[in-house]
């Protein structure tokens, strides 16, 4: 069954999934790998969608697939596919042009986080409309890091008790993120990384174990048991 998004929800939510994930190995763009039998693109939608104040889903595909995405998303929801760049940044940039008049709120996701749950879409968007004009979900650093120079030498250990594990989706006012990205100079990969060049804070809520991102083939195969465990 199609989801039905909320014509009175005041939240877009773009999903960059152009890229061609090559730590994942060869085949198809990342977001078309498939998790379960479906794609992993078609996940992060669902569970965009099941979020109560989505308004708009935009999703940036490959230039040469978007008939197809559009197509392959049709029966999941209601959704804007547009032609993505080839860095990131552009294909963000895509997607936020194609936001119809309305939503205040404009959230940011990677496809390959395709176990996402809804409750974090909403847990962003609602830090966002109480006031924060940029918001990201962070999971705590457990690992020890170590700086480490020429020759693989360790030079210190790094505090990690002010390190966090950034996660998607970021949220932001929509006006603050179309000014970031028309400021743009260099690509990033991170959309807060932009709107913190423009001086604007950015506000960390939790994030989520579920919302890990599947870029190498462990990353698949841990996803593929949190989804067969009913994750």
């Amino acid at each position: 069954m199609t989801a039905q998004l909320n014509p009175r929800g005041d939240v877009a939510v773009l999903v960059p999934a152009a890229g061609a994930g090559v730590r994942l190995g060869p085949g198809a763009p990342k977001a078309l790998r498939l998790l379960g039998g479906e794609p992993l693109l078609v996940h992060a939608v669902r569970r965009i969608a099941a979020a109560a104040s989505v308004h708009t889903i935009v999703v940036a595909a490959p230039a040469a697939e978007v008939a197809a995405v559009q197509r392959l998303l049709a029966p999941v929801a209601p959704v804007v596919v547009v032609a993505g760049g080839a860095e990131r940044q552009a294909s963000v940039a895509a997607a936020l042009a194609a936001v119809p008049p309305g939503p205040d709120i404009v959230l940011v996701h990677d496809a390959a986080r395709a176990l996402t749950p809804p409750e974090l879409v909403e847990s962003v968007a609602a830090a966002v409309r109480a006031g924060h004009h940029a918001v990201i979900p962070v999971l705590p650093v457990v690992d020890t890091i170590k700086e480490v120079g020429t020759g693989e030498v360790v030079l210190g250990t790094v505090d990690r008790s002010a390190l966090r594990a950034v996660q998607t989706p970021q949220g932001f006012r929509r006006d603050v993120l179309a000014a970031a990205h028309a400021a743009a100079g260099d690509p990033l990969t991170d959309d807060a990384g932009l709107v913190e060049k423009q001086g604007v804070p950015v506000f960390c809520v939790p994030g989520s174990e579920y919302a890990l991102k599947v870029t190498r083939s462990f990353d698949l195969a841990l996803a593929e048991y949190l989804l067969a465990a009913g994750h």
